[in-house]
């Protein structure tokens, strides 16, 4: 079992606290967090144990789990990685795409292992599906969230759109090539409501929005390709794959079949694949510490939410 120190006790810190406590691949060891008050709320009510400094709490483990705001990411990778430990940072990775391409080359002259969260890879809904997905050619994502004052500390295309991001860039095997974006701050000093078009090199074509106020939630993605249509419902866990195939000589009844302009026959059937029950927070820590017991590469790599960060960076520049 790994040991595994948390740096950071908020909402989320505390999901991962819980999770990695409970979790047969770590062993959880404690955490830090800057507010003090906080720190000793958490010890005293949960039962975690508490270090009174960042340096404490890395020298006591083998993985550093970094929950802090992203201001602190860079801060806190680099002081993991200086003492040789595996780190697991949030997403966004850092503030910005020179802190993040910093860390990877820290933690690669390091020999150390890294992973981003980017918790949507995960999901069941997406799980079930990600093997259909073969060169789309347009997508769409809505990524819409109710008002909460935690998060508009930054604009909505890193506190939301960028799990969009990172699912796209992971399917689309092929190089952004221009983005267009708009977006508008309603509420905070920094946009509330975005919209961007990325165009890859291969053709493809992502449209993504995001809000975060919105009256209700939703988090959808939906996929074109070649005779298939898949949609994927991050909030419901549920997933639908359409597909086409060439119409049997004698069609049944209730064989769904279309005729394009040029006589051409195609038969429509409907795919629901079963969707595994999985806690998707506790996949993402627990494939990573695969991937340090192992020496494999992990799922969502540094170089992954780099790049995630690199794209949100050029939308929110192109606002």
């Amino acid at each position: 079992m790994l040991k595994a120190g948390v740096l950071g006790a908020g909402h989320l810190g505390k999901i991962h606290l819980r999770l990695l406590k409970q979790s047969e691949k770590y062993e959880l060891v404690g955490f830090y967090d800057a507010d003090e008050e906080n720190a000793k709320k958490v010890e005293a009510e949960l039962g975690y144990k508490y270090f009174n400094s960042i340096e404490s709490l890395i020298d006591a483990v083998d993985m550093v789990d970094i929950v802090t705001p992203t201001l602190s990411h860079y801060d806190c990778a680099k002081q993991a990685i200086a003492k040789g430990k595996h780190i697991f940072i949030e997403k966004p990775i850092t503030n910005t795409v020179e802190e993040a391409e910093h860390i990877r080359e820290l933690l690669a002259e390091n020999n150390l292992r890294g992973q981003v969260g980017h918790v949507e890879r995960f999901n069941p809904a997406y799980l079930a599906v990600k093997n259909e997905i073969n060169s789309p050619m347009f997508i769409e994502t809505h990524r819409l969230a109710e008002f909460n004052p935690r998060g508009t500390d930054v604009p909505v295309v890193l506190d939301l759109m960028i799990h969009d991001i990172d699912i796209i860039l992971s399917v689309v095997k092929s190089k952004v090539k221009n983005i267009s974006a708009s977006g508008v701050a309603v509420i905070s000093d920094t946009p509330d409501i975005a919209n961007a078009r990325l165009e890859f090199e291969n053709g493809c074509v992502a449209n993504l929005t995001a809000s975060r106020i919105s009256l209700k939630n939703m988090r959808k993605a939906r996929f074109f390709q070649k005779d298939a249509y898949i949609s994927v419902d991050f909030l419901t866990k549920k997933c639908e794959v359409v597909k086409m195939k060439d119409a049997p000589e004698n069609p049944g009844d209730f064989d769904m079949i279309l005729q394009n302009a040029e006589g051409v026959k195609k038969q429509i059937y409907f795919d629901n694949p079963q969707v595994p029950v999985n806690n998707s927070i506790l996949d993402e820590l627990e494939t990573f510490a695969d991937a340090i017991n192992n020496n494999t590469t992990p799922i969502v790599t540094l170089h992954d939410g780099t790049e995630a960060l690199r794209v949100a960076t050029q939308i929110i520049n192109s606002f």
